[in-house]
């Protein structure tokens, strides 16, 4: 199925029982409410999916299983976070297999690769497969930034499509379009500045709070997409004490806790994350149940 790395990309997270296996049920019940929402992809394997914990053979299990799920509705990318470019070669090899459609692409993990490494990275796993690829730039979060410069290396790596923009400077969608145009397609990878972001040229949105309110998420992308931006606006006005929820340490938990709020999730996570508790939890229980208080009454989003 092709990737057309544009709209919403939820970055799903991963649903565990209370005693720590993969909860199929509860998994199969939040992906059928982002499809109903009408997102445009799935992303696996994130942040938000806890993949850092997860073992191997649970990666392969929550790809055939999101692509059966999926049934060839939206495409189904996952996340590729590796040390090695031996073992990212190998993991984008198994994501194929098992039945992914597209990659996402962090950095080598833990070695803080150069310029020059990071890009002989990138460039061999592209090189491997013929998945299309987005790459994640995320210098906060990860430590190396994927420069302009090194895009322009990239550009020979067809499958190299798109970038999850996640620089949090909102001038680099400008950056990104006045040097390279629509070479590679642009999806804002923070929640707290999505619209902001698409209002300037960005293609799509990897969201992380669509995983409690997909609905909302694909309305603010669908009213803009229409020109509808006053629309647009109102619904990310309510949403944002919600979305920065999403910048935040303890975001898988927070948004775990949205999900519960909104049942399509529970809050077990994988140790040693933990649920939140004490006055942490009071709070983002504070923001969740008001914006569950006043929640818009969305428009016929779907068919504008």
């Amino acid at each position: 199925m092709k990737v057309n790395w544009e709209g919403v990309y939820p970055a799903v997270t991963t649903k565990f029982t209370a005693d720590d296996h993969l909860d199929h049920e509860m998994f199969a019940k939040n992906i059928e409410a982002q499809l109903s929402a009408g997102v445009d992809g799935i992303i696996l394997g994130g942040t938000l999916g806890e993949a850092s914990s997860l073992m191997e053979d649970e990666k392969d299990e929550l790809v055939k299983y999101t692509a059966e799920l999926a049934k060839g509705k939206v495409p189904v990318v996952m996340n590729i976070a590796e040390q090695t470019t031996k073992g990212a070669i190998k993991a984008a090899e198994k994501a194929k297999a098992n039945g992914a459609n597209g990659l996402m692409m962090l950095p080598p993990m833990r070695y803080k690769a150069d310029d020059h490494e990071t890009v002989t990275y990138f460039k061999a796993v592209a090189q491997s497969t013929d998945l299309p690829i987005m790459i994640y730039n995320n210098p906060v979060d990860y430590k190396i930034e994927v420069t302009l410069d090194m895009f322009e290396s990239l550009m020979e790596c067809e499958n190299i499509q798109a970038v999850k923009e996640s620089t949090r400077d909102i001038s680099n969608v400008t950056r990104m379009r006045n040097r390279f145009g629509d070479r590679f397609k642009i999806l804002s990878g923070v929640d707290t500045l999505a619209l902001e972001s698409m209002l300037m040229g960005a293609d799509g949105w990897v969201a992380g709070l669509v995983c409690a309110f997909p609905a909302e998420t694909v309305a603010i992308y669908r009213l803009q997409k229409a020109g509808k931006i006053k629309e647009a606006r109102d619904i990310y006005r309510w949403f944002l004490p919600l979305l920065e929820l999403d910048i935040n340490s303890k975001l898988v938990q927070n948004i775990k806790l949205a999900e519960v709020a909104t049942g399509i999730g529970t809050e077990n996570v994988r140790a040693p994350r933990l649920p939140l508790h004490g006055e942490e939890r009071k709070k983002v229980l504070q923001i969740i149940d008001e914006g569950l208080k006043n929640r818009p009454v969305l428009p016929d989003y779907l068919n504008i």
